[in-house]
């Protein structure tokens, strides 16, 4: 098998054996078995579970969608389409109907640890929206407070005493995951309402105002959340997979 030509370059082939030897001198080795193994857990749950069937109806009016989208639906066009990429009807009927698949694989192998999983990573998931004032003295900061409780402006003491750049921006930080803000501030923040200015806090050298702008709590109901935390799942149960599975590699010239 090492010896099969699996490309020409410049007139000479080149084994497979060689394009491993190619891959293994480059440190890509690794990487490219990682995507065959891959590959191969995917299309084999896609063959061996009964659980994924699609309604043909479903896929062909995706096609209809796509051929929409895509300014194709004039047979001439949308067979030209199919030369240049490559495809006959059949293959991308099979391309289509496999997303679809691979689409409800994800749910199926995802759906019983999605909440659980969700509620895990809640505290990372939710967001604050912030303004700070950062300087390196107590006092300052305590003043500046006082300054904000009679009336003083956030946004003009930001741009006058903040030395973070984001004082350009008034002091505007933006969305923070909870997960990843100082446990001070975290405690704070969850305390306070939007409008709120907690602080002065003691973070490393420096002490911070920081006004609540709004909050922004995650929830499974929205959809690119959802997606994102089914695809951490869904890479967790193919890691899964790939791990247990005993593999053999042969190398030669």
């Amino acid at each position: 098998m090492s010896s099969e030509t699996f490309l020409t370059i410049d007139e000479q082939p080149i084994s497979i054996g060689q394009v491993l030897n190619y891959l293994q001198a480059s440190r890509k080795l690794d990487a490219f078995i990682g995507d065959i193994v891959r590959q191969f857990v995917i299309e084999r749950a896609l063959q061996s579970r009964s659980d994924l069937e699609v309604n043909p109806a479903v896929i062909e009016q995706a096609i209809v969608d796509f051929r929409l989208q895509n300014q194709l639906t004039d047979s001439d066009a949308f067979q030209e389409w199919l030369t240049e990429n490559a495809l006959t009807y059949e293959a991308f009927h099979n391309q289509i109907s496999l997303s679809f698949k691979f689409k409800r694989l994800k749910e199926v192998v995802t759906e019983s640890k999605l909440q659980e999983y969700f509620i895990e990573r809640k505290v990372f998931l939710d967001r604050v929206v912030l303004s700070r004032i950062i300087v390196t003295d107590k006092e300052l900061a305590d003043e500046l407070y006082s300054q904000l409780q009679e009336g003083a402006s956030f946004e003009q003491l930001a741009r006058e005493y903040s030395i973070t750049d984001d004082r350009i921006m008034n002091g505007m930080v933006g969305p923070v995951s909870r997960g990843t803000m100082p446990d001070m501030l975290r405690s704070a923040a969850d305390l306070a309402k939007p409008g709120d200015v907690v602080g002065p806090l003691h973070l490393e050298d420096r002490w911070g105002l920081f006004r609540v702008e709004d909050v922004l709590p995650a929830s499974l109901d929205q959809p690119q959340l959802q997606q994102g935390l089914q695809d951490e799942l869904f890479e967790q149960w193919l890691a899964e997979k790939m791990q247990s599975l005993p593999i053999k590699l042969q190398i030669g010239a």
